[in-house]
């Protein structure tokens, strides 16, 4: 039986290339990532909505950029997993004040960030965007990065 999957949500905002050229990290996966990957990505492997990437093995330097309609089960894997970066939106919820206590750096993004959309077109979100960083490694990519202030 084949699953059919509505690929283009309301979720699906992909992070625009100059931030990873910021970090210049290599990530192991991408766990959240639309179906096939986004190409300027640097991830060797990535899983879509279909491979549900809650439930696959998360290995090595991991990029995050979970449902912001649903993060918390993702923040908690990351702080688990505990080597990686994880994109998220401000929040009062307990999964965000969890990041925010356990990641090793916290960067608030600027406010002029712009993702784009499945269909090609780049659009800003009304809330502001974070990044937080778990191990040394990806901590001090965000630190040499020029994209703000770490905490």
């Amino acid at each position: 039986m084949q699953v059919q999957v509505n690929n283009d949500s309301r979720d699906d905002y992909y992070t625009p290339k100059r931030l990873f050229d910021a970090l210049g990290l290599q990530f192991d996966v991408d766990v959240c990532a639309p179906r096939g990957g986004v190409a300027w990505l640097p991830a060797l492997k990535h899983y879509s909505i279909i491979d549900n990437g809650l439930q696959q093995e998360w290995l090595g330097k991991v990029w995050c950029n979970p449902p912001y309609s649903k993060p918390g089960p993702w923040i908690e894997r990351m702080i688990h997993h505990n080597n990686g970066v994880a994109l998220v939106c401000t929040s009062k919820a307990a999964w965000f004040q969890n990041a925010w206590n356990n990641a090793g750096g916290v960067l608030l993004l600027p406010n002029d960030l712009k993702f784009t959309r499945p269909d090609g077109a780049v659009k800003g979100i009304f809330m502001q965007t974070v990044l937080f960083g778990f191990g040394a490694d990806n901590v001090e990519a965000m630190r040499q990065s020029n994209l703000g202030f770490v905490r």
